[in-house]
């Protein structure tokens, strides 16, 4: 037999990435998923699940003394995984090894109610919602609300910054990068919500081996009150319908828009990083005075924290699918979730990593305002694009408005002068007065300018030309600042 005892284990001897690098690099993160992932966690919650059973069975039966009570809560103490590994040796059976361990440290009283009326999966499932909503409130939020935090102050402070906005990789219009971090102010702060939401509605059951209540309509008037009893004492409901299962829908909804978030942290880290490419230069990660980029490279300053954002990402959303597989058992009840479920905990550390760790690339953030106005406004000589091309879009506008049936035409022809001439839009705009004209004319009467022959400095200003990208930076912000408080 196996011989189970506590042990120091040097920490690269761990197997799983989770519990050597990224536990000793992010050491507070890990100590606070240990608590509910664990597991140490995935037993001492069965342990509280079977004494809350214990507790129902003493309240109905009006014998919930207080000395039984503390007596109950000074036992759940003494159950350790090792001596329930040990006992599982005998038994091949997790539930049952737990019982068998828990009955030897209760009142005596008391040990018949050890798991009285309930199944393995009672107490299971009941404790991996009660986990799964504790990790969720206590560890998943508020790092996504400090994410969140962070994302709402660089999108206030930067909502006047001038950047090119970027369609297809391409130069498009003007906004800010304000409005740019404000997206995902948007996106990710609905997220927040449908996840507190998910996890609070998380649910448990006392419905015995087929969901049908058959033991505990044996033992009680009424089992669904009994049920209700037992899943108060962990913060928890009843699922509406159960097989020996808790429909698994609940978990799977939770898990599902953790993983939306995922996308939309690892959609953000993509931005970064490409945002800080040599030829894009607009931000930069922070860079430690004695950080370095390269083994062989001393200049290279990589953004590596984004690129370890993305990889997380990539690691711990393909298991979206494996969450849908287990959504299905046969009958009743199969067995074929009992490996896979286990790795949930896994997914929950990967993504709270990435929370982590974006918040910090988020909250070291430096922005390059001088490039970005450069690169919003051109390089001169560039045969990349036309410069101050990104301003053809209200030339169109102002002189369709005019009344110019082809306007599109009139100023696509314009950007292919400027392009072939290696000249600015605004000069080869210029070269066509009678184009400028009427664009300058309808500009004064809309009231874009004070009078039509100030139509030229504004095609040679494209950061003017923003609609509400700062004003929009700004509302989401507020409005999402609120929404997640002042604390975690």
């Amino acid at each position: 037999m196996t011989i189970f005892r506590m042990e120091a284990r040097d920490v690269f001897r761990n197997i799983s990435p989770i519990d050597h690098r990224y536990s000793i690099s992010e050491k507070d993160l890990y100590e606070s998923l240990v608590p509910w992932i664990s597991e140490d966690a995935a037993v001492s919650s069965c342990v509280k699940a079977e004494l809350a059973l214990v507790k129902a069975h003493l309240s109905v039966r009006g014998s919930a003394t207080p000395f039984l009570l503390a007596a109950l809560s000074e036992a759940e103490k003494s159950v350790l995984p090792e001596d329930v590994y040990a006992e599982e040796e005998k038994t091949k059976h997790n539930i049952r090894a737990l019982v068998n361990v828990l009955k030897k440290v209760v009142p005596a009283e008391t040990a018949p109610l050890v798991h009285l009326g309930a199944t393995s999966v009672d107490v299971l499932d009941t404790a991996l919602s009660y986990r799964m909503k504790g990790v969720t409130i206590n560890v998943v939020l508020p790092l996504l609300r400090t994410l969140e935090r962070s994302l709402c102050d660089l999108a206030e402070k930067e909502a006047d910054t001038a950047q090119v906005g970027r369609t297809h990789g391409q130069h498009a219009v003007p906004i800010t990068y304000g409005f740019a971090m404000a997206e995902y102010v948007s996106r990710l702060g609905k997220c927040v919500a449908e996840i507190e939401t998910r996890a609070k509605g998380l649910r448990g059951k006392l419905a015995g081996a087929v969901g049908a209540y058959n033991a505990t309509s044996a033992l009680v008037p009424d089992p669904e009150a009994l049920e209700r009893a037992y899943l108060s004492e962990l913060g928890l409901e009843p699922s509406e319908h159960s097989t020996q299962l808790v429909e698994p829908e609940y978990l799977l909804r939770l898990l599902l828009e953790m993983n939306v978030a995922f996308g939309v942290v690892a959609n953000l880290a993509d931005d970064l990083r490409n945002l800080q490419r040599s030829e894009i230069g607009e931000i930069r990660e922070n860079f430690g005075a004695d950080q370095v980029g390269s083994s062989t490279m001393p200049q290279k300053r990589n953004p590596w924290n984004s690129e370890h954002v993305k990889s997380l990402w990539k690691a711990f959303s393909p298991r979206v699918a494996t969450f849908f597989m287990d959504q299905i058992s046969e009958h009743q009840r199969d067995l074929t979730n009992s490996a896979s479920q286990r790795f949930v905990a896994d997914y929950v550390a990967g993504f709270c990593q990435a929370l982590k760790r974006m918040t910090e690339v988020i909250d070291g953030l430096g922005v390059n305002r001088e490039r970005m106005l450069s690169n919003l406004r051109g390089t001169p000589g560039s045969t990349d694009g036309v410069l101050g091309g990104v301003l053809a879009e209200p030339a169109y506008i102002l002189l369709a408005e005019s009344g110019v049936s082809d306007a599109h035409e009139v100023i696509r022809k314009i950007t292919l002068d400027a392009e072939k001439e290696k000249i600015p839009f605004s000069e080869a705009l210029a070269r066509r007065p009678e184009t400028l004209a009427r664009i300058g004319a309808k500009m004064a009467e809309l009231g874009l300018i004070a009078e039509a022959s100030a139509a030229l400095e504004f095609f040679q200003k494209p950061e003017r030309y923003r609609g509400l990208a700062a004003e929009k930076a700004r509302s989401l912000a507020s409005k999402y600042r609120t929404l997640m408080g002042s604390t975690n």
